[in-house]
């Protein structure tokens, strides 16, 4: 085998050294990291949907099985998964969005031990442990949060490994391809995944970066598809034959469910604000009883009241089954806040998007619509609900047009999403994310003041939910001599 790899090593160098041209080489060499890091990202995203996907069938086994199991499972899986976040990796808790947001802004070369706390190689295997066994206990949360702290994991340490003697490449911009690389392996949607980084993640204009982000979300969605097939994340619901004032509905929809979303949002930083200063005891009995409940809900509403949600979406679009009862979406939004703030980790967006769909579905009933204009109304709550919570409206419309392939109701999406957009301002000036950054930044901070021996009270708090902060001036890009593919 060595002597097989070194051949392969001796003919690749061969074949290099064959280059006349210096610029193609250097090229060459920039382009290599991201190709492997994004081959890597989309093998390790399809082995943690299909494991992601075995721990919900688990729940839902307990479920039909012995539904008082769950009062049992869910407290210890609660607990086990914020345990393994609290003694081996404190960052991987949570949706991994905001640690990847926070280390694309610290991404400067006086940061470096900053960032290696929020992007490691223990991230990664603390993150798919810790919420696959959320998952397996009922947990509200998703994959698709966490896969993008994963690939922005796995695109740093390749970036690290990098001998002394190869091409600079910015660290912001390998961050960044890595995370759009990780959602568009997770919900096999290329071009979310490039409107996200633009959206969400980049304060550089694109220009510095265009190759490379195209060829992480490209290879990475390719890898995804050759070993899981070119799948759509939910189907193709019925749309057809839509009412003439359907718009008005999806403009109410929007409204409803843009308020909801960044209205949990506020709920889950207050409750974090209280649990935060708790010590372990007290942080124990908050984690089982949050975890009793969501066993609760389950045993007493069944499946669709746990887990990511992707059960409730699929059967409000694609069965007779169109309209929810009115304490769904509650309970939904609920379980969410429940799972996120006891500290182990899972993602927002998956539960967002059922919660979402919860309220569609449920104004749909209200207002005694057709099946396809029922299915207009649950992708809008969708949308609108997900723009709540990240404030990334093209984002959220085009992830879900992805995930259904329905683009003729784009314009219905495009207006759910910008009204939800409009309302969530009124709630918070700020996405959750961005709160949530402020936090992992302080907290990366303290502890490079705790081991530099410095007190708290030299640290400054992160911003609170209720402060209405300016909008902060751009970040130039990193490392600006070097030239990312």
């Amino acid at each position: 085998m060595t002597r097989i790899l070194n051949g392969m090593r001796r003919r690749l160098k061969r074949m290099y050294d064959g280059i006349s041209n210096e610029r193609m080489k250097q090229n060459a060499l920039q382009a290599i990291p991201f190709w492997i890091a994004s081959l890597l990202t989309g093998l390790i995203a399809v082995a943690y949907a299909i494991l992601f996907s075995y721990a919900e069938k688990g729940a839902e086994w307990m479920l039909h099985q012995a539904s008082w199991s769950l009062f049992i499972a869910t407290p210890c899986c609660f607990l086990l998964a914020w345990w393994l976040v609290k003694k081996y990796a404190p960052f991987a808790r949570g949706s991994g969005i905001p640690q990847v947001i926070a280390s694309i802004e610290l991404a400067t070369p006086k940061d470096e031990k900053k960032i290696n706390k929020l992007l490691n190689l223990k991230v990664i295997w603390v993150k798919i442990t810790s919420s696959l066994i959320m998952a397996f206990g009922g947990g509200v949360v998703g994959r698709e949060g966490p896969t993008i702290q994963i690939a922005g994991s796995v695109f740093r340490t390749i970036n690290q490994w990098l001998p002394a003697w190869w091409p600079k490449i910015s660290r912001r911009n390998m961050i960044m391809t890595g995370a759009a690389a990780g959602l568009a392996a997770a919900f096999n949607t290329p071009l979310g995944g490039l409107v996200f980084t633009v959206e969400e993640l980049t304060r550089t204009h694109i220009s510095y970066f265009r190759t490379a982000l195209f060829t992480g979300v490209i290879i990475a969605g390719l890898t995804a598809q050759a070993l899981l097939g070119p799948y759509l994340y939910l189907g193709y619901p019925d749309v057809s034959h839509l009412s003439h004032w359907i718009f008005a509905a999806v403009l109410l929809t929007g409204l409803v469910a843009g308020m909801a979303g960044s209205g949990m949002c506020r709920l889950i930083l207050r409750v974090m604000n209280i649990a935060g200063r708790w010590k372990s005891p007290k942080k124990i009995i908050y984690i089982i009883v949050c975890a009793s409940l969501i066993a609760l809900f389950g045993f007493i509403w069944g499946m669709p009241m746990i887990g990511s949600g992707k059960e409730l979406m699929t059967e409000t679009l694609f069965t007779s089954n169109k309209h929810v009862e009115w304490y769904v979406p509650l309970l939904r939004i609920l379980g969410s806040i429940l799972s996120f703030t006891t500290g182990g980790a899972g993602g927002v967006f998956a539960p967002a998007l059922a919660s979402g769909a919860g309220i569609g579905s449920l104004l749909g009933g209200w207002m005694d619509m057709s099946p396809a204009n029922s299915n207009i109304l649950i992708l809008s709550g969708m949308v609108a609900f997900l723009t709540g919570v990240t404030r990334t409206p093209f984002t959220s419309a085009i992830l879900v047009l992805e995930m259904t392939d329905r683009h003729n109701v784009i314009f219905h999406l495009m207006l759910a999403a910008m009204v939800a957009y409009l309302v969530s301002m009124l709630v918070d000036r700020k996405s959750f994310y961005d709160h949530l950054k402020h936090r992992f930044i302080h907290e990366v901070n303290l502890e490079e003041a705790k081991d530099a021996g410095k007190t708290e009270a030299a640290i400054p708090e992160p911003e609170q939910p209720e402060q209405q902060q300016q909008p902060e001036p751009p970040i130039p890009p990193a490392d600006p001599k070097s030239t990312a593919p």
